[in-house]
C-alpha cells in the first residue's frame, strides 16, 4: 500500500530547528501542549492518590465504626479523638473527597491531559492556538490545586458541608469548624480552577475551529476531538454560573449581603439576614453541576469511542450519529439541573417537565451505548489494557445509566434522594465510568506521551481489580439506599432504630472492596512510573491507528512534525476495508494510492487531492510568520 510523501520546506526546517530551552522554560513554564498535558496528568494522578485516601478513612469508619483509629493519629492529629474519628473530620473528608475527583481529577486530570495532548495532535496543527493562555491554564490550576491543599492543615480542618457546598453550612463562618478558613480557601481555590477552565476551554475551541490542517473538515475529525469541542462548549458556558455562585457566596460571608440566607437563627439568636434564598444558590450550582457531569464523561467516551474502533479493527459504527447524540447531549445538559432539586418544594409541573427532559437525554446516551455494542460485535478484538478499560467504561455506563432513569422519575427520588443509592448511581455513570476512561487513555497514549511502552499484564491485573471492585463497591450500594441509608452520615448504628444495624455486614463489605480497589492503584502507579523511565522504547505507530497523532516522531519534538504537517484525504475510521491489503489505512493517504479499496463516492474524492495539496504552501506559510 502506498503511503503519502511528506516534503519538508526550507522555510520549515529553519523555523523548527531545535533551539536549547532551559530547564524551566521547558518542563515548567512550558508553552508546548504536550508537557502541559503532562503536567496536567501527573497532578491529577497525585490528586487522585489524595481523593482515594480521604475515601479509605471515612469508609474505615462506616465500616468499622467501633475500630479503633489511633494508629492514624500521626496522619490525622487532633482529627482522632479516643482513638474514633471527629465528625466534623468524617464530613469534611467527604466534601474534600468529592472536591478532589471531581475537579480535581476527572475535569482537570482527563481533560486537561487529553484535550491539551490530542486536540493539536490529531486535526494536525502545530500546537494550541495559544502556547501562553495554554500555560496560564495549567497554573491557575496548580495554583487553586495548592490553596485547596493548604486547606487539609488549618486548625479549623477543610471546607465541610459536602462537595456542593450548600449554604447557610457555607455562607455561616461560625456555623461549624468547616464554615471558617476551610471555607474560603474552598471558594478561592475553585475560583482559581474556573479561571484555568475558562482559558482552556476558549484555547480548546479555538484550535479546533482554525487550526485543522489541509484537508481536515469537521466530518474527517475523530470523535475524540468532537468529544472534547463539545466540553470545552460545556465549560464555558456552565462555569461562569458556578464563579457567580461563589462570588455572592463570599459577598454573605464577608460583607453582610443576604443573597441566601433569610431568617437565620444561631444558639437562640437571629441574624439580621433576611431576603435570601438557600434555593437559588441550588439552582446556580446545578447549572454547572449537571453539565459538570458531562464535562467529566464526554471526554472519556471520545477516547473510548476511538479506542474501540482501533481495538476492534472496525470502523465505528455510526459516526455521524455518535456527533448528533454528543450534540444533542450538550444541549439537554444545560435544561435537566433541576433534577437534583425535586425536594425542595418545587411546583409539581415544573419537576414533571424536568423529569421529562431527563429522561429524554437518556436516548443520545443509549444510542452511544448501542453504537459501542455494535463496533464491538463481530470486530477482530485485541484485548489491551486500553481495551479492557474502555469495555469496562461501556458497561459502567449502562449500568449506571439505568438507575439514572429510575431517579429521574420526580416520584422515586423524593424517596430515594440523599441516600446511597443516589451515591451508587453517580459513582458508577459518572466517578467510575469516567475514571476508566482516563485509565484507557493512559494506557493507549502512553506511548505517544512518553515514548515507552507500559507493562501489559500489569496493565491486565490492575484492570480486573479494579473493575471488580468496583461494582463490589457500588452495586450493594444501591440495595442499603433502597432501605434508607441516607449519605453523609457518620455512624448508622447510632440510629437506634434497629433497622440499620441489620446492614452492618454489607457496610463492612463495601469497605473492605474499597480499601482493595484502592489498594490495587499501586499497581498502576509502580507501572505508570516505572515504564517512564525503564519501560521498553515504543514503535511509531504501536496500535496501528489510522489518526494524524501516530505519524509524528514518537519523540515528541517542537511543533510535532519536522517536516510539512501532513494533509487529510479520508475518515479516521478506515479499518480492516474490503479490497485493502491491510486492516488500517491513515487518514494521511490520499484515495489516489488505494483503488483498490475505496468506494465509488471515494473515487470521487481523488479530484479534490490538488485542491487539498494546493493549500500547503499557504499552510507552511501562515505558520512560519
Amino acid at each position: 500500500m502506498a503511503t503519502a510523501t511528506l516534503h519538508a520546506t526550507d522555510t520549515h526546517d529553519h523555523e523548527h530547528e531545535h533551539h536549547e530551552l532551559g530547564f524551566v522554560q521547558k518542563y515548567i513554564f512550558s508553552e508546548d501542549h504536550k508537557t502541559i498535558a503532562k503536567q496536567y496528568l501527573i497532578s491529577g494522578i497525585i490528586w487522585a492518590f489524595f481523593g482515594g485516601a480521604m475515601s479509605v478513612i471515612f469508609r474505615l469508619q462506616l465500616g468499622f465504626p467501633n475500630m479503633d483509629l489511633t494508629w492514624l493519629k500521626p496522619v490525622l492529629g487532633q482529627w482522632i479523638v479516643e482513638g474514633k474519628l471527629e465528625k466534623e473530620f468524617y464530613l469534611a473528608l467527604v466534601t474534600m473527597h468529592g472536591t478532589v475527583m471531581v475537579f480535581f481529577v476527572l475535569t482537570a486530570g482527563l481533560s486537561g491531559t487529553f484535550s491539551n495532548f490530542l486536540i493539536p495532535l490529531q486535526i494536525g496543527a502545530r500546537d494550541m492556538a495559544s502556547g501562553f493562555i495554554n500555560m496560564l491554564s495549567y497554573w491557575f490550576f496548580f495554583l487553586a490545586s495548592i490553596i485547596m491543599f493548604s486547606s487539609l492543615f488549618i486548625e479549623t480542618g477543610p471546607a465541610s458541608g459536602g462537595w456542593v457546598i450548600y449554604p447557610p453550612l457555607s455562607a455561616l463562618p461560625q456555623a461549624m469548624p468547616g464554615s471558617g478558613l476551610g471555607m474560603t480557601l474552598w471558594l478561592s481555590s475553585m475560583a482559581l480552577f474556573i479561571v484555568s477552565q475558562l482559558m482552556g476551554g476558549i484555547n480548546y475551541i479555538c484550535t479546533v475551529i482554525n487550526l485543522r490542517t489541509r484537508g481536515m473538515s469537521f466530518t474527517k475529525l475523530p470523535l475524540t476531538i468532537w468529544a472534547f469541542f463539545f466540553t470545552a462548549i460545556l465549560g464555558l458556558l456552565s462555569f461562569p454560573v458556578l464563579l457567580s455562585a461563589a462570588l455572592l457566596l463570599i459577598f454573605d460571608r464577608s460583607f453582610g449581603t443576604s443573597f441566601y440566607l433569610s431568617e437565620i437563627y444561631i444558639g437562640g439568636e437571629a441574624l439580621p439576614n433576611i431576603g435570601g434564598s438557600a434555593i437559588l444558590y441550588q439552582h446556580l450550582f446545578w447549572f454547572l453541576g449537571h453539565p459538570e457531569v458531562y464535562i467529566v464523561l464526554l471526554p472519556a467516551l471520545g477516547i473510548t469511542s476511538e479506542i474501540i474502533a482501533t481495538n476492534s479493527r472496525k470502523p465505528i459504527f455510526g459516526y455521524r450519529a455518535m456527533i448528533g447524540s454528543m450534540m444533542g447531549i450538550t444541549c439537554l445538559a444545560f435544561i435537566v439541573w433541576a433534577h437534583h432539586m425535586f425536594v425542595t418544594g418545587m411546583n409539581p409541573f415544573l419537576g414533571s417537565v424536568f423529569m421529562f427532559l431527563t429522561l429524554i437525554i437518556a436516548v443520545p446516551s443509549a444510542v452511544k451505548a448501542f453504537n459501542y455494542i455494535t463496533t464491538l460485535w463481530r470486530g477482530n478484538i485485541i484485548f489491551t489494557p486500553a481495551m479492557l478499560f474502555s469495555i469496562g467504561l461501556v458497561s459502567l455506563f449502562i449500568s449506571g445509566g439505568l438507575t439514572g432513569i429510575i431517579l429521574g422519575n420526580s416520584a422515586l427520588d423524593i424517596n430515594l434522594h440523599d441516600t446511597y443509592f443516589v451515591v451508587a448511581h453517580f459513582h458508577l455513570v459518572m466517578g467510575a465510568a469516567s475514571f476508566f476512561g482516563l485509565m484507557a487513555g493512559v494506557y493507549h497514549w502512553f506511548p505517544k506521551l512518553f515514548g515507552k511502552t507500559m507493562n501489559k499484564n500489569a496493565g491486565y491485573i490492575h484492570f480486573w481489580f479494579t473493575f471488580v471492585g468496583v461494582y463490589c463497591v457500588f452495586f450493594p450500594m444501591h440495595y442499603i439506599g433502597l432501605a434508607g441509608f441516607p449519605r453523609r452520615y457518620y455512624s448508622f448504628t447510632a440510629l437506634g432504630n434497629g433497622r440499620m444495624e441489620a446492614f452492618v455486614d454489607m457496610n463492612m463489605f463495601i469497605s473492605i472492596a474499597a480499601i482493595l480497589t484502592f489498594l490495587a492503584q499501586a499497581i498502576f502507579a509502580v507501572n505508570f512510573f516505572y515504564s517512564i523511565f525503564k519501560g521498553k522504547r515504543a514503535p511509531q505507530n504501536p496500535w496501528n491507528s489510522t489518526t494524524l497523532e501516530w505519524t509524528a516522531p514518537i519523540e515528541g519534538i517542537h511543533g510535532n512534525w519536522p517536516g510539512e504537517i501532513p494533509a487529510v484525504y479520508r475518515w479516521p475510521y478506515d479499518y480492516s476495508k474490503p479490497g485493502s491489503s491491510v486492516d488500517f489505512i491513515p487518514q494521511n493517504v490520499p484515495y489516489s494510492a488505494t483503488p483498490e479499496s475505496n468506494f465509488p463516492e471515494e473515487n470521487e474524492e481523488i479530484a479534490n487531492e490538488k485542491e487539498i495539496e494546493g493549500l500547503l504552501d499557504i499552510q507552511n506559510s501562515a505558520y512560519s510568520h
